[in-house]
């Protein structure tokens, strides 16, 4: 009896093993290629809704707003749009995980009753300005001239590099992707928007790590991947082996995009541009969206309503530079919804048929 009992605890070790192996494998090529023959070229936008200054205000419940949201998907649909590429903000969720949760399936709720499918991201290096840890409630009003300028990140530097925080981290993680890893409205899961984007890049590793570990051991339906966005080898090299289907990030002409573009390529899998779309570094719309279409690569601009970000200005636009007088660099209608371009509009209906 003690030699069978023995047997049994081995088998179930051994199975467990074998589960938790499975579960952490990176999709073949084979298995991703699948995927993208059962999707739809993608074509969308980096989202923030217009009356939005940061992520936060976007979900926070003294700012969340269903209502302009709602408008703005209708515009997306407008334009044959079928994606929206947003990040999830964690101070959010600390506060009130429940609400979090609540607030993230409406959005997905409206997305889908306009057919537009979203790529959520979990954590974001990004900053435009001084606020580096993101507070609750409610948010800076903008300050004119500074593109992003409480542009927060997620979850914020300081719960990047301490590592004793990212136990919450990994709670946060799995239980949002746990709620949703079953859900058709998600179509990508963007685990870390521009990893090592930071002073420190070294202490985004850790976290980095972790969070595509968090991933693989909830095992979502949907593919998981991180962006390319540099030039770092060893940090490319991480994402692309690590990703089930490859995200890049090119903001240059179309050119040098081709040749980005077709690099990525070359490892065979399903491929997204997931942040295109600056009129002066000659990223334009004219230029690339036809090329990506024609090559069957994703496309998501950024972003769609020019609003309290001010991300029509250059990067590092400060005040005291104005006035503005330059193309936009990003963003595609005007605050009251009416085009920056109507021959830019004109392309992506036609492309987007």
């Amino acid at each position: 009896m003690n030699i069978q009992r023995l047997l049994i605890c081995i088998c179930v070790v051994l199975t467990a093993a074998i589960s938790a192996t499975a579960q952490s494998k990176v999709w073949s090529t084979e298995q991703a290629q699948k995927w993208g023959k059962e999707n739809p070229w993608y074509c969308g936008v980096n989202y923030i809704p217009a009356t939005a200054i940061n992520y936060t205000a976007m979900w926070d419940k003294t700012s969340f707003s269903p209502e302009v949201i709602e408008k703005e998907m209708k515009l997306m649909k407008s334009l044959g749009m079928n994606c929206a590429r947003i990040v999830m903000q964690y101070a959010v969720y600390e506060e009130d995980p429940a609400y979090f949760i609540r607030t993230l399936d409406r959005f997905l709720s409206i997305c889908d009753k306009y057919g537009v499918k979203v790529m959520p991201i979990f954590f974001d290096d990004c900053a435009f300005g001084v606020n580096t840890d993101p507070t609750v409630g409610k948010q800076p009003e903008p300050l004119e001239g500074w593109y992003a300028w409480v542009w927060s990140p997620s979850p914020g530097y300081s719960m990047v590099v301490d590592e004793r925080t990212h136990g919450k981290l990994e709670k946060y993680v799995k239980e949002v992707m746990n709620h949703f890893k079953n859900d058709p409205r998600i179509f990508v899961w963007d685990l870390y928007n521009e990893p090592t984007n930071t002073t420190m890049p070294e202490r985004s590793w850790p976290l980095l790590r972790k969070v595509f570990t968090w991933a693989r051991e909830v095992n979502p339906k949907q593919p998981i991947t991180s962006g390319l966005w540099n030039e770092n080898k060893e940090l490319n090299d991480f994402l692309a082996s690590n990703s089930d289907i490859i995200t890049f990030h090119c903001y240059a002409s179309k050119e040098e995009t081709e040749k980005v573009m077709k690099e990525h390529l070359k490892l065979g899998r399903p491929t997204i541009c997931t942040e295109w779309m600056n009129r002066v570094a000659h990223s334009t719309i004219p230029e690339i969206l036809p090329m990506l279409k024609e090559a069957h690569v994703g496309s998501m601009m950024w972003g769609l309503v020019n609003g309290k970000t001010q991300t029509h200005l250059c990067w590092g636009h400060r005040p005291e530079q104005l006035p503005y007088t330059g193309v936009w660099q990003h963003d595609i209608y005007k605050g009251d919804y009416t085009p920056y371009s109507a021959k830019e509009i004109e392309i992506i209906k036609k492309t987007t048929k």
